[in-house]
């Protein structure tokens, strides 16, 4: 979240990734994406720089987590249960050749999840 200021020199906090656009003519207006609109003391940039600050400060928090993602559980029902939370990384049953096939040669689906080339219509 950003902090923003109101003409009235209220604060409030506003979720980045839900502006729509920003303009400002002569006030800022943060337009969002479900129509709401504010009017902010900041400027343009001012806000530009706000959001840039606020999304390096997620991938630096999340680039630089203690742990290992992999040991991570979560809980359902009574019984905790392992889920990786890191970055998918493919096995090696999953990679495919530079021809794009799979282990078995195929270019479809192996049952483990591959991704299924598209081929053009012949209609």
């Amino acid at each position: 979240m950003i902090v923003v200021t109101r003409l009235n020199e209220s604060q409030f906090a506003v979720n980045p990734d839900l502006i729509e656009r920003i303009h400002e003519n002569p006030d800022t207006t943060l337009v969002m994406v479900d129509g709401a609109k504010y009017i902010v003391t900041e400027s343009l940039v001012e806000v530009i720089e706000l959001i840039a600050a606020y999304r390096a400060r997620i991938i630096s928090l999340a680039r630089f987590m203690p742990g290992d993602p992999s040991g991570d559980t979560f809980d359902v029902g009574d019984q905790p249960t392992q889920r990786p939370l890191g970055l998918v990384r493919d096995t090696p049953a999953e990679k495919a050749d530079a021809t794009g096939a799979n282990q078995n040669g195929h270019a479809g689906t192996d049952g483990a999840g591959s991704p299924v080339q598209f081929r053009p219509r012949t209609t």
